[in-house]
This record gives C-alpha cells, sequence and structure tokens, in this order.
C-alpha cells in the first residue's frame, strides 16, 4: 500500500464543522481518493465473528446500496466489515475504510488485499492513528467515532449485545438515521440488533429500506442471468418453475446449509418467493 497522504485535516473539519463530529486528532492519515464521501454515504458495521448468512446480507446490502450511487464505509474489520467492503467493489462503488491501527501497522493483516482492491477501485483507507502506531484496544472506540462521521446512515446487521457495532450506532444517534436488522430473536448474534430496533432504531430488511430512509431510489433487480455463482445457479434451476429445497441441492450440487442461506438471501432481495416450508419460485421478474 502507498504511503499515507497527510492531507485530510480539510475533511476534518468538514466533518466537525458540518455533521457536528468533534475529535481531538490532528487529522486523517489517508491512501487512497476521497471523492466517493462526496456520494450518499452509509455505514454498514456489526459483528467480526459474523455468520455465513450474516456476511452474505452485509454484502447484498453494500452491493445494492453501491449500485443505486452510495458509498459503503465501514472499519475493515474480519466479518460484516469486511464483506460490507466486498459488496461495494462487486457494484463498482467506492467504498472507505477506517482502520484502529496506523497504515504501517494496518491491522487485520488479512484484509490487508481487501484494502488495496478498496483504494485501486477509487475508494480510500483511513485512519486517525500516525503511520507506526500499532492497534490498541482502545483505539476502536475513535475508528468507530470516525465511521459514524463520514456516514449518512449507519446500518447494523447481525450484532451481539455487547458489540462495537453499538458502539458506532451510539456515535451516529441522534444525527443521522440508525437502521438495525432483524434476526431470529433467540440468537445471540443479533441480541444487538434487537436492542436498537426496541430502542427506535429504524428495521431494515434490506437496501431499499435505507434507500427510502436516505430518500434515494433504488436500481432495477438484477436479472436472473446476471447472478453469478451459486445464487445464479439457483435462479437458473428456478426459471423452470417451483422447486424444492432438495431438488435445488440435487441440481446445483450446492450443499444444504449455503443453498438455504443464498435462497434466505434471494428471499430478502424479493428475488424469490417461499411456497410452502421448503418450496421456492421465482419472482416476476427474476
Amino acid at each position: 500500500m502507498d504511503a499515507p497522504q497527510y492531507t485530510a485535516r480539510k475533511l476534518f473539519e468538514a466533518l466537525r464543522g458540518e455533521r457536528g463530529f468533534a475529535c481531538t486528532s490532528a487529522g486523517l492519515w489517508r491512501s487512497g481518493a476521497l471523492e466517493g464521501l462526496g456520494r450518499p454515504s452509509v455505514a454498514l458495521v456489526g459483528t467480526r465473528a459474523a455468520t455465513p448468512y450474516g456476511r452474505g446480507l452485509a454484502r447484498a446490502f453494500a452491493r445494492d446500496l453501491g449500485a443505486a450511487g452510495c458509498c459503503i464505509v465501514s472499519g475493515l474489520a474480519l466479518g460484516i466489515d469486511a464483506a460490507a467492503h466486498e459488496g461495494a467493489l462487486d457494484a463498482g462503488a467506492p467504498t472507505v475504510g477506517v482502520l484502529g491501527s496506523g497504515h504501517a501497522r494496518f491491522f487485520p493483516r488479512r484484509n490487508l488485499e481487501l484494502a488495496e482492491r478498496m483504494i485501486a477501485g477509487g475508494g480510500a483507507v483511513l485512519s486517525p492513528w500516525p503511520t507506526d502506531q500499532i492497534a490498541q484496544p482502545w483505539h476502536f472506540l475513535e475508528r468507530n467515532a470516525v465511521v459514524a462521521a463520514l456516514a449518512d446512515a449507519v446500518v447494523v446487521i447481525e450484532a451481539p449485545a455487547r458489540s462495537g457495532a453499538l458502539n458506532t450506532a451510539g456515535w451516529a444517534a441522534p444525527r443521522i438515521p440508525v437502521l438495525a436488522v432483524p434476526g431470529d430473536v433467540d440468537r445471540a448474534h443479533t441480541a444487538g440488533c434487537h436492542a436498537l430496533i426496541r430502542d427506535g432504531a429504524i428495521l431494515a430488511r434490506c437496501a431499499a429500506d435505507v434507500l427510502e430512509v436516505l430518500k434515494l431510489h433504488a436500481p432495477p433487480p438484477l436479472l436472473a442471468v446476471e447472478r453469478e455463482g451459486p445464487a445464479g445457479a439457483l435462479l437458473r434451476v428456478m426459471r423452470s418453475g417451483e422447486c424444492d429445497l432438495d431438488e435445488l441441492v440435487d441440481a446445483t450440487g450446492i450443499a444444504p446449509a449455503q443453498a438455504l442461506a443464498e435462497l434466505a438471501m434471494l428471499e430478502l432481495e424479493g428475488a424469490i418467493e417461499r411456497r410452502g416450508a421448503t418450496r421456492y419460485a421465482c419472482s416476476s421478474g427474476s
């Protein structure tokens, strides 16, 4: 990664003056371009220990928001953060990550290649810490404040009761909208999301709900022929008619657990509809 540029002071002053964000740091260290922040910006945050379903949700939210013209902001952590950045890249949209370390002590190292792709795609990697600063646990609270400051809305996906994502939501409210994605009521992974909704956060089922809050128009849904990977394979089978889960697994060779996760995502996006407990069919236009 190129050496960070020390030219983001004006950005920080704008954040303090226009979005009500105060920070004692002298500025932000930056690699990449900041033009993406001129778009409506959505922070997608959640647990590092994300389930495949949660990562799929984050990627789909980010992809669809990016396709609608948004910039995706997150914390470049493992789990939900990384999936959100990947989803933005899927859509060719800019995405900005904020580190809890200095650039030269990049953490987590596993996401360094992702960060380089974000920069190559017109986004940026920022840090409120000097280049050689090693990540410390308390750094991530300030990182969360920067993520919230850069956003026009915060969406929490798969967050347990004790989660840094809730800290990000706390920085955001009541300055900007906070949305949360619900899950099963007995799952610890989504307890934080349910607490946010109970306390007044907006329920988000898909990217369209976020776009509605931001008063933006959603792009037309992707057609089945445009899909790739497991989702595309499932949709191609369902184009011939309503299918049972076992039929889909046999026809595609996708493992049942992955097939269920992909089907849940497609249902959330409106691409398919459930017909009974384990039967699915394409929605009109898919």
